[in-house]
């Protein structure tokens, strides 16, 4: 039993916190928007189609939603793709901290535009999806909208 208090105080010393070793979580300000939020959705950018639609999917594993999607062009290579945790679900927003990944035959020469870092999502009026707030293409001087749509 000494030997194991002891392994824990030197854990402790060496890192701080048990907290070091937690597994991060979504921060959920609001139930009925985590679970709106949770499970498969369409999933689109705009340059790609109106017609055919992705799919995106957020899951829940201990305490931290995660989502990953793509929408493909017909007969092209154009794309979008998205993967990532989401850190905060917010009655009107949730913010993911991953990759959002563009590739669209007319912007940036064609060449895959791929964007790090936080990004927020939000419903304004009366809309039935989350819209990516950081639209400018960081890539080319275009507006990009992404959109994750209710089921």
């Amino acid at each position: 039993m000494k030997t194991k208090l002891a392994i824990f105080a030197l854990v402790l010393l060496l890192f701080g916190t048990v907290e070091a070793f937690a597994q991060p979580r979504t921060e959920v300000q609001n139930r009925a928007a985590a679970r709106r939020l949770l499970g498969r959705h369409l999933f689109s950018l705009q340059w790609i189609s109106w017609d055919y639609f992705g799919s995106a999917n957020v899951t829940l594993r201990r305490g931290l939603y995660s989502i990953k999607g793509e929408q493909k062009g017909r007969g092209n290579t154009d794309f979008v793709t998205i993967i990532g945790e989401i850190e905060t679900i917010k009655a009107r927003e949730f913010t993911m901290n991953g990759t959002i990944t563009t590739q669209v035959s007319h912007i940036n020469n064609g060449e895959p535009c791929v964007r790090e870092g936080t990004f927020t999502f939000r419903v304004t009026g009366t809309r039935k999806y989350w819209r990516l707030q950081e639209m400018q293409n960081p890539c080319d001087g275009v507006t990009d909208y992404v959109d994750i749509y209710f089921r």
